[in-house]
């Protein structure tokens, strides 16, 4: 009882309510509540639109906050709207459960312990996705989900598809959301994420019933679909906005541009052969004619293969201002070797730009990507031939 008392108290002192969004599940409900009520008496029930006696069951238990209206409008609604009264009310955190008994109330014990060691932080509770009583459908879409969270965050996490989580809800004020079904667990965590608000784990129990006797509102084909379609939409933010404005964050954070050319350009953990590959995507998305979108297309390819940045970065820039006419004059030479009769000539002077090729733009095209993977190979091989030359001779010295 003393241990009860005491986590009481925490939740109190750490201003915390358990959310509870429901549809449909009169059966398993009150035995929640019960459950729930048993820790702390911090309880705002969300019924999501039910057509069966979750209304008139709610109205008899005094101590709860309830949120009530017609319709179903989804999980991720009822939490939304969860959220918002918590923070209404002067909650700082919130642990959203759910209401058909899968979750143990005796976890949220695990949450409170970890929320006194860290502050305005993401807990999701994580199930042993590899007990028999999980359904395969279920251990699927978790892997799945994991993933893409991962490709999107980069943050590893054991299961981002439990509904048992603690929110920093008074950290995450402000935040806009535009889903509105289960598709809104996903895209809260990735949210929360790209804003700097860190996503840990603790391990939790869970118990499916028999599927017989299961209550599930997951549509697998239409939500399997709605997931999918937002975590690409996500993907593409990622790649395309979210993970270079980290980079330009991280460069201009640095407290001194010495230290960042020691950790990020130089490295001396990392393979050789990455920091050549990365010389190599730099020189070569320099100088592919895909201009105004060179420098973003190679941020893009230096985070799908886990390339140094820095120097994708630094070698993209050989397409700088200076160096424009002499990349338009050897792409146009490159390219005479594939036009008919050797293509058209072109002198080197100070008028050469871009209105010099437009008549005759396939043979810069073609030219522009022979010059591009030529001069990124060579200058990969000699950025590799260069740096095994200066650790023999280093270590050679020693």
């Amino acid at each position: 009882m003393s241990d009860i008392l005491s986590l009481t108290t925490l939740f109190n002192r750490y201003r915390t309510c358990v959310i509870i969004p429901t549809y449909n599940n009169a059966d398993t409900l009150p035995a929640v509540i019960a459950a729930v009520s048993e820790y702390t008496r911090n309880i705002i029930v969300v019924n999501d639109g039910s057509t069966d006696d979750t209304a008139s069951l709610l109205s008899s238990i005094p101590y709860i906050d309830v949120i009530g209206y017609g319709g179903n409008k989804g999980k991720g609604m009822a939490l939304r709207k969860g959220f918002k009264r918590a923070v209404e009310s002067g909650y700082l955190y919130a642990i959203t459960i759910d209401s058909d008994g899968q979750h143990f109330a005796r976890d949220l014990e695990r949450f409170i312990g970890r929320l006194t060691e860290v502050k305005d932080t993401i807990i999701i509770g994580a199930r042993n996705m590899d007990h028999s009583s999980v359904p395969g459908k279920s251990s699927f879409g978790n892997r799945f989900s994991n993933f893409w969270f991962k490709v999107e965050t980069g943050i590893k996490v054991p299961d981002t598809q439990s509904g048992y989580r603690l929110y920093p809800v008074d950290a995450m004020k402000g935040m806009r959301f535009f889903t509105r079904r289960y598709e809104f667990e996903v895209e809260v965590l990735v949210s929360a994420a790209w804003k700097g608000i860190p996503v840990e784990s603790v391990p939790v129990s869970v118990y499916y019933a028999p599927k017989e006797k299961r209550v599930s509102h997951f549509r697998p084909f239409k939500d399997f679909l709605r997931i999918s379609l937002l975590n690409s939409l996500l993907v593409l933010i990622a790649f395309l906005y979210i993970k270079p404005r980290n980079f330009l964050r991280l460069l201009f954070k640095r407290k001194s541009w010495e230290a960042f050319f020691r950790e990020q350009v130089l490295n001396i953990n990392e393979p050789h052969y990455i920091k050549a590959f990365s010389v190599a995507l730099g020189v070569c998305m320099g100088i592919m004619p895909v201009w105004g979108f060179q420098l973003i297309t190679a941020v893009f390819l230096s985070i799908i293969f886990k390339l140094n940045k820095a120097l994708v970065i630094i070698a993209a820039n050989i397409s700088i201002p200076p160096m424009i006419p002499l990349v338009i004059f050897f792409s146009y030479k490159a390219g005479a070797i594939w036009m008919e009769n050797g293509g058209d000539q072109l002198a080197l002077s100070g008028s050469l730009s871009f209105e010099s090729v437009k008549n005759n733009f396939r043979q810069y095209l073609y030219g522009g990507i022979t010059l591009a993977l030529v001069s990124g190979i060579v200058s990969g091989l000699l950025t590799w031939a260069l740096l095994a030359f200066f650790k023999k001779k280093t270590s050679t010295a020693v």
